[in-house]
């Protein structure tokens, strides 16, 4: 299981938006490519980057600068979601060198897209789920009108992804832990290895995290951390640790 370090880009900066609101965001950094160093020097081993112009717009707004950041990151892995529309963009990022695309609204809009990338890419391929109450959000969490997040992470369950990560919209951002019961749902239910995200605040948030999979068929991945690494609530090496161990 690994902790993920996320940046999540606005306007160029590095921000953290609470429950997707746009404008209800802190800006952490004037400078991604720079906190890309440093969560690399913390022992990150993997990046999530989500363009949030891009998820709000519906086309890639801060390409250039993810670019910028991959070349950074050198051996990291590094997964990008927000405003992935078609397979041109995917296959752009991917001769970027990003080493997964996140495919959230438009998957969800159109599955037979999130099929032919599948077909296409197999095990590059993310699928974002976020969530109110098992409620797709799509749109940047805009609009809520994508039916039930398990059943459609159980048919996704057939596709050859990489992971899914699930996101629980009413944690996002406010450091209130991970809603534990519906991630290991999730992970039961699509077969898929799952990224929990939303509301990891703590090591006692990471800890509780891994003994809610204890004992189930599902498979955690890991975890995305925003906010509580970059207040300092979170030690990004600690948690780690307590992930390996």
């Amino acid at each position: 299981m690994i902790l993920i370090p996320a940046i999540d880009l606005k306007e160029g900066r590095c921000v953290r938006l609470k429950q997707g609101r746009m404008e209800d965001a802190t800006v952490f950094s004037d400078d991604p490519v720079a906190m890309v160093g440093r969560w690399r020097g913390e022992g990150g081993r993997r990046l999530h980057v989500v363009d949030l112009d891009g998820a709000f717009d519906g086309t890639p707004r801060n390409r250039d600068l993810i670019e910028k950041m991959v070349a950074a990151a050198g051996d990291m892995p590094v997964q990008v979601g927000g405003g992935i529309r078609d397979i041109d963009t995917v296959a752009a990022y991917f001769d970027a060198g990003v080493s997964f695309a996140i495919l959230g609204t438009a998957a969800i809009e159109n599955p037979a897209f999130l099929e032919a990338a599948a077909q296409r890419f197999p095990g590059q391929i993310i699928l974002g789920l976020d969530a109110r109450q098992d409620q797709l959000a799509t749109s940047g969490w805009a609009e809520t009108k994508g039916g039930s997040a398990l059943e459609f992470g159980r048919r996704a369950g057939e596709l050859s992804l990489d992971s899914i990560v699930y996101t629980d919209i009413d944690r996002d951002g406010l450091m209130g832990g991970v809603n534990v019961a519906s991630t290991v749902a999730m992970a039961e239910a699509s077969g898929l290895p799952v990224v929990a995200s939303g509301g990891v605040s703590s090591l006692e948030d990471l800890t509780r995290v891994k003994a809610g999979f204890a004992g189930s068929s599902g498979k955690l991945l890991g975890v995305i951390t925003g906010r509580a690494i970059y207040d300092g609530r979170l030690d990004l090496a600690k948690g780690q640790e307590l992930l390996d161990g």
